[in-house]
C-alpha cells in the first residue's frame, strides 16, 4: 500500500462511522478490515450488503471511504450524497463519540475536495 494511501486511510476512518445495526456484526467486520488496510475484502462486503439491499448510513459512509482510499471520488460522491438524501440518524463512532450521519457525509465530501497534498498532511 502506498503511503499517500495509508495517510488518507488515517483521515477517511475518521470520517466513518460503525452504527448499532440490523447487520452490526457485517458493519463491524468491514471496519475491522478497513482498518486493516484490507480494503478489497471490506468492499466486497460492503457491495454484497448494498446489492442485497441495504441503505443503511454505516454501510453507504463505509463504502463510500473504501471508494475514496481506492482512488473512485465520484463513487464515493455518489454514496455520500444518498446519505445525505436519506433520514438523518446518530450514528456510534469509533471513537465512542456520537456522529449525525449527515455530518459524516459532509466531512467525507469536504476530504474529496480537498487537494490532494492537503490530504496526504493534515491530521
Amino acid at each position: 500500500m502506498r503511503i499517500g494511501t495509508m495517510a488518507l486511510l488515517g483521515s477517511a476512518l475518521a470520517v466513518m462511522g460503525i452504527a448499532t445495526s440490523t447487520n452490526a456484526q457485517d458493519a463491524q467486520y468491514a471496519h475491522a478490515a478497513i482498518t486493516a488496510g484490507h480494503l478489497t475484502s471490506a468492499e466486497r462486503s460492503l457491495e454484497r450488503e448494498t446489492r442485497a439491499g441495504s441503505r443503511e448510513p454505516e454501510v453507504l459512509l463505509n463504502l463510500a471511504a473504501v471508494y475514496a482510499m481506492t482512488q473512485r471520488p465520484d463513487a464515493a460522491r455518489d454514496l455520500y450524497a444518498k446519505v445525505l438524501a436519506g433520514k438523518d440518524v446518530s450514528m456510534a463512532m469509533p471513537s465512542a463519540q456520537i456522529a449525525s450521519a449527515h455530518d459524516v457525509a459532509r466531512r467525507g465530501l469536504q476530504m474529496l475536495d480537498r487537494p490532494a497534498t492537503m490530504q496526504l498532511t493534515s491530521r
